[in-house]
């Protein structure tokens, strides 16, 4: 891959680069009082490292409103704060499937597309404009999207052609990374093992389960978002990350590098939403509104090495991420890989199962 010239980005040097205090970011907690009116502010609850270097600037810039910016690792942690009751946040950003179970518990607000023009910057195909897990996009407007591979050290590892390389080897013994982050991992599993990621026979679940904590003396960590890190560093020589993760400090580093296995993948989309209860409505589709401004949404492209949803930011969007198939994956690697979807009634068996491979 080629090298390019923007700056790794991370909660570390966002925090000391842009100025938390001048754009309202804390990673503390707030204050639930003064909802009765609107005010200038906006509390937003974000994946760590997914932000543009100055999205939040410009947007306060623009509007007036000050930016409290909280962070959360994975999906369970952003819905286990909103399943008692949201807290004060505005923004939230869901993956496709927790989509369908916030809907499900009326965690989400239907969003008023008046009020957000830039909504016509999206890419038409349906897998942006009108996907399953939320037609219409009635509760939330697509952000990024990607796939789950595996980082590794080239002078350490060849590429890993499978999945094996993470679950059923133990060559790399103590080198290895997984995500903390159970339908992930569970569901690559069970795509390793030639079932689907979304199965809900308890069996193939079990047999994830097994594969799991057989592997877990030869695992390092779950790493909450963190692998790249571990990867870049040297203590790990193969981690499961997010592919703008692992993009980002190949910028760092020549000898690291990012492949898709043979078996497939997981394919996300990111979507941004409003939460029930949430104390500026407004405000908040005012921030829909900028992060789907095209210039805006390729800044934040260009930032964190993310595939976006919006068609329009393209053309500001490095010419050489356009062409580079970690980010934009070709669609051979996307037809054989799934979108994790809500299981319903059988979560609590991916929940168990999960459980155990932590206890083990």
């Amino acid at each position: 891959m080629n090298r390019f010239s923007t700056p790794r980005f991370s909660r570390r040097n966002f925090l000391a680069g842009t100025g938390a205090a001048a754009v309202g970011v804390s990673l503390g907690t707030f204050a639930k009082k003064g909802w009765a009116e609107e005010a200038k502010k906006l509390n937003v609850y974000n994946w760590d490292t997914y932000i543009g270097q100055t999205t939040l600037q410009t947007f306060t810039d623009k509007t007036g409103i000050a930016v409290q910016y909280d962070l959360y690792a994975n999906n369970e942690e952003l819905f286990a704060k909103l399943k008692a009751g949201n807290p004060g946040y505005d923004v939230i950003f869901p993956s496709d499937y927790m989509i369908e179970t916030m809907v499900k518990l009326n965690m989400l607000m239907a969003l008023d597309h008046a009020k957000i023009p830039n909504m016509v910057n999206i890419n038409p195909a349906k897998q942006f404009s009108d996907p399953a897990f939320n037609p219409g996009l009635k509760y939330g407007v697509p952000y990024m999207w990607g796939t789950i591979g595996i980082g590794y050290r080239k002078s350490k590892v060849q590429e890993p052609k499978s999945w094996k390389a993470l679950f059923d080897d133990s060559s790399h013994a103590g080198k290895i990374a997984l995500l903390a982050d159970a339908r992930a991992v569970l569901g690559i599993a069970l795509k390793y093992l030639g079932y689907s990621m979304n199965t809900t026979n308890e069996a193939e679940v079990q047999k994830a389960k097994e594969l799991l904590i057989k592997q877990k003396p030869n695992i390092k960590a779950f790493a909450p978002d963190s692998g790249q890190d571990m990867l870049l560093s040297g203590e790990c020589d193969l981690v499961m990350e997010w592919n703008g993760d692992i993009i980002s400090v190949m910028a760092e580093d020549q000898d690291l590098a990012y492949s898709v296995p043979d078996e497939g993948t997981m394919v996300w989309t990111d979507n941004v939403c409003i939460p029930t209860g949430a104390p500026h409505p407004d405000n908040a589709h005012a921030f829909l509104n900028h992060l789907l401004d095209a210039q805006v949404n390729a800044e934040i492209a260009n930032t964190i090495k993310y595939a976006t949803a919006d068609k329009a930011a393209q053309a500001y969007i490095a010419k050489e991420d356009l062409e580079n198939p970690a980010i934009y994956p070709p669609e051979e690697v996307v037809a054989k890989s799934e979108s994790l979807v809500d299981v319903g009634e059988f979560t609590p068996v991916y929940d168990k199962a999960w459980t155990e491979v932590q206890a083990a």
